[in-house]
């Protein structure tokens, strides 16, 4: 357990999301003493006197960023959106425990235990909203913790709010039986900033800072910086959370187009003389992997590929209930064909198949589903659907 403690991190909401995929509640449930007592250590160590959470830059994975500093302590969007999944993740696992026994004994003290997660996670949604979105820069942005103020700088960090479904209008909390008055502020505003070039969009991928900002790319080369280079690991977290909003918001600045796009970007930066790679940052506007030939960035595999072509693209989306939900993210014009196949989900085997004119897999034309080999949806395009 202390060797989880070393860095932040959002392994009961991570665990969750498993098992919607597996549904292996024995083992999940097993686990669920552990996870109560990881999220209990972080609610004592490091909760700030305003009920926020914070980190240094090391121990978020993320060192040398504009907004603090390698051992400095910050309310960051990170760790506070972590612990926020984390507390969503744990009500419900508590509720699960609470269906799955005969005994009234365990069933009420589950409940209650899903009450208090419920509780944290209201509590700290509030907070984050109310102490980390910055209205002026309309951002989620790091406070620091030195003079309360916060650090006015957009990093990709504030994002993170998204991956964990966290902002006003989410389904997660409503899923929770979270019935929280939400209010009607317009968060999903951040996303412009994916699009410019002052802000994250460069040539070879998704800045970990804003482009525009004066301490951009200005903490040296080679030594960890998180002051702007493209890191595939937070360009891995931004798309997840685009994502969700793609999926579970309704706002008019990013769409499927943008999703592709961006995802396109993030595909075509991992190379190096000719071959696929990824390595721990690289150039935004070179191409060039910072660390070269060093053999700890040459196996620095800290992307989440396969989930964001599974999850995100394809969109194959994990459901707590029997549903199996596909909302593919790939635009209709730019793809003829693709198939997503032998994916084991909720104790079936899935086949997503787009063929548009059906000279490809032979299997007819459109858009089609296949559940344990059988065929169950068969439509003229690709469109979000529930079976």
């Amino acid at each position: 357990m202390n060797r989880l403690h070393k860095f932040s991190s959002w392994t009961p909401y991570a665990l969750y999301n498993r098992y919607l995929v597996n549904r292996d509640a024995d083992w999940i449930l097993d686990m669920l003493p552990d996870l109560d007592r990881d999220y209990l250590y972080w609610e004592n160590a490091q909760r700030w006197e305003n009920g926020l959470y914070w980190q240094g830059d090391v121990q978020d994975g993320m060192e040398e960023s504009i907004s603090g500093g390698r051992k400095i302590k910050n309310a960051r969007p990170t760790i506070n959106s972590y612990m926020y999944g984390n507390a969503v993740a744990l009500c419900k696992l508590y509720r699960l425990q609470a269906e799955r026994t005969s005994d009234e004994n365990i069933k009420a003290a589950s409940l209650k235990k899903a009450d208090e997660y419920r509780a944290r996670a209201t509590k700290l949604r509030t907070l984050i909203q109310k102490h980390l979105w910055n209205t002026n820069q309309q951002f989620y942005e790091t406070r620091r913790v030195k003079d309360n103020q916060l650090a006015n700088v957009r990093e990709a960090i504030g994002y993170m709010p998204w991956y964990v479904e966290m902002p006003d209008g989410n389904i997660l909390l409503k899923k929770s039986a979270l019935n929280d008055t939400l209010s009607t502020r317009d968060y999903e505003i951040a996303w412009k900033q994916v699009l410019v070039e002052k802000g994250f969009l460069a040539p070879y991928g998704l800045t970990t800072a804003e482009r525009r900002h004066p301490q951009f790319r200005t903490h040296g080369v080679g030594q960890c910086e998180w002051d702007g280079a493209v890191w595939p690991f937070a360009t891995s977290q931004t798309l997840t959370a685009m994502a969700n909003v793609l999926n579970d918001y309704r706002q008019e600045y990013v769409t499927k187009a943008d999703y592709y796009r961006l995802m396109n970007l993030y595909v075509e930066s991992q190379y190096k003389r000719g071959r696929p790679y990824i390595g721990e940052y690289l150039d935004e506007t070179t191409g060039y992997w910072i660390k070269g030939d060093q053999e700890r960035s040459r196996y620095y595999n800290h992307s989440t590929f396969a989930d964001l072509i599974i999850t995100g693209l394809i969109g194959l989306r994990p459901r707590p209930d029997e549903s199996i939900e596909i909302n593919p993210l790939i635009p209709e014009e730019v793809w003829d064909w693709y198939c997503l196949d032998n994916v084991h989900y909720n104790g079936h085997t899935i086949t997503i198949l787009w063929d548009k004119d059906g000279s490809h897999f032979k299997k007819g034309a459109g858009f089609q589903v296949f559940i344990d080999g059988k065929r169950r949806l068969k439509a003229t395009h690709p469109n979000h659907f529930t079976l």
